[in-house]
């Protein structure tokens, strides 16, 4: 089993090689065809995030990450060995692995929230992920079929996908009139294009690259504001043409959630995903007199991305573009999305 391992916060993945550990009870063995580079893994490799107002910032050591670890977790794999109990792993299908498992024991578990458990297995960040050409998941229930969806652009579907699908399902009550959305990478591409599919009437993207501006209108988004011009509050208004009720915020900084919120009507709603880092701006008496709901969301449940795959194929989703990198470039591909040099999502490949 080859792996690209964290073995130090902020130093380059290591590779490793080691031998593939014999499968026991309902572990299922797969093949990585495909696994996307997602912001979080950034993190992950930082080792932590900054928490703003002056706060030491949060660690990931603290909250029970530890090295070496194989990240990623927008993993998509063939299935080719399974364990005693794993009957219903189907040896050569190609499968989306579900990454966000919690200790399937409490009540948030047994409830199909895993992704809110506090005691989280979550591949790619607390065991290792898809950074291999071998990947060990625990029950054949995380591995959901894609059947007639490419493994490749398919991957970002388990992070980028579920997590702006369920943030967008947060935001229902006003989807018939414009959101606005910040961040137009690959995560705010990927809400855009979910965004329709979901009977949505569409999104003005915010983003400060204008490269991003420009993906973000060819997908279709009704507007673009750079979040950096002085008078970014004004042209949100201008092109949304009607009082704003929903915003999501994919990046998560100081000056993306102030915008988010000063945008929004009475009664609006501010759902934030992205993890950025710094702290809250908000002057705290607005929130009651506007009425302003602020809510985090953090990733999706099983049933989630079983939802978001089956709309996926019955709207016909068209994929956000890709960068297609090999695992040995998995460096570079941390590099570049720290640089802010790509446009949707990087996935590395065999």
């Amino acid at each position: 089993m080859k792996s690209f391992q964290v073995t130090a916060f902020h130093q380059p993945l290591t590779e490793v090689d080691r031998p593939t550990p014999e499968l026991t009870g309902s572990q299922v063995l797969i093949r990585v065809k495909a696994a996307g580079v997602c912001h979080s893994d950034l993190h992950l490799w930082e080792g932590g995030y900054e928490l703003g107002h002056g706060r030491k910032p949060l660690s990931l050591k603290d909250r029970g990450v530890s090295l070496p670890l194989t990240m990623g977790h927008e993993t998509v794999g063939e299935i080719v060995a399974a364990g005693p109990d794993a009957r219903d792993a189907k040896i050569g299908d190609i499968a989306l692995v579900y990454p966000w498992i919690g200790c399937g024991k409490c009540d948030v578990c047994k409830a199909g929230d895993e992704n809110m458990c506090l005691k989280p297995r979550f591949l790619g960040v607390y065991c290792d992920g898809g950074y291999a050409d071998e990947l060990i998941v625990p029950h054949p229930r995380y591995l959901l079929s894609l059947a007639g969806l490419d493994p490749v652009t398919a991957a970002p579907y388990a992070c980028s996908g579920v997590t702006t699908y369920s943030a967008l399902k947060k935001l229902d009550f006003c989807l018939d009139s414009a959101i606005v959305i910040f961040g137009a990478g690959g995560l705010g591409l990927m809400a855009l294009s979910l965004l329709k599919a979901m009977g949505g009437k569409g999104a003005i993207m915010v983003d400060i690259d204008a490269k991003k501006r420009e993906a973000a209108m060819a997908a279709g988004a009704l507007g673009a504001v750079d979040g950096a011009a002085p008078d970014a509050l004004e042209q949100l208004a201008a092109k949304a043409g009607a009082p704003i009720r929903g915003a999501l915020d994919l990046v998560g900084n100081a000056q993306t959630a102030q915008l988010g919120f000063d945008c929004l009507t009475k009664g609006g709603k501010l759902v934030m995903v992205g993890l950025f880092g710094g702290g809250a701006p908000w002057a705290l008496p607005l929130i009651p007199i506007k009425a302003i709901t602020i809510q985090g969301s953090y990733v999706g449940n099983l049933r989630e991305t079983q939802e978001l795959l089956d709309l996926v194929r019955a709207k016909k989703i068209a994929p956000i573009p890709v960068t297609k990198l090999p695992f040995a470039k998995a460096n570079q591909a941390l590099n570049d999305l720290q640089a802010g040099k790509l446009v949707g999502r990087a996935v590395l490949t065999p």
